[in-house]
């Protein structure tokens, strides 16, 4: 990659659509988003990783793990607040099957859940997925097959 326009065009989609599938929230998602590419672009170190999406992909992880440490510590707003902005993307997050597969995400652990997106959504292998989330090769394949069970209980659980 030559310039942020560049590396921002080819990866900011799939990193947005990882950001959402971990944190379950589109806001949250966008923030994740644009600070993994600003922290990237300004980082000292020249990317080590074997490829740029992984390494985007880490930075997105960590920035949802940070989050999710401050938010431990704010007291919830309720959810009865209006949404000001409401637009076609915030239509399509209330489409059924949508809500379904992101509150079915956030029932699995956090590792899990991004171990099974890096592979489903992003197509990594299971050595990148092994380098970005810092576990063992094994340890992947164990988690993405455990996750992708979960997700068909989960399915196949009758709703009331």
């Amino acid at each position: 990659m030559t310039s942020f326009g560049d590396l921002y065009g080819r990866y900011s989609v799939d990193v947005f659509r990882f950001a959402l599938y971990l944190s379950g929230n589109r806001t949250d998602a966008e923030d994740i988003t644009s600070e993994t590419f600003v922290r990237a672009w300004t980082a000292p170190a020249p990317i080590r990783m074997a490829t740029v999406k992984g390494y985007l992909f880490t930075i997105a992880r960590n920035l949802f793990l940070q989050g999710r440490r401050k938010a431990a510590r704010h007291v919830e707003l309720s959810a009865e607040l209006p949404d000001p902005g409401v637009g076609p993307h915030v239509l399509a997050e209330h489409d059924s099957g949508l809500a379904a597969a992101l509150a079915a995400l956030q029932k699995l652990p956090e590792v899990d859940r991004a171990a099974l997106l890096m592979r489903a959504q992003d197509e990594l292998s299971y050595e990148e997925i092994a380098r970005a989330l810092g576990i063992s090769l094994a340890s992947v394949k164990i988690k993405i097959h455990r996750a992708r069970l979960a997700l068909a209980r989960i399915r196949e659980a009758p709703r009331g």
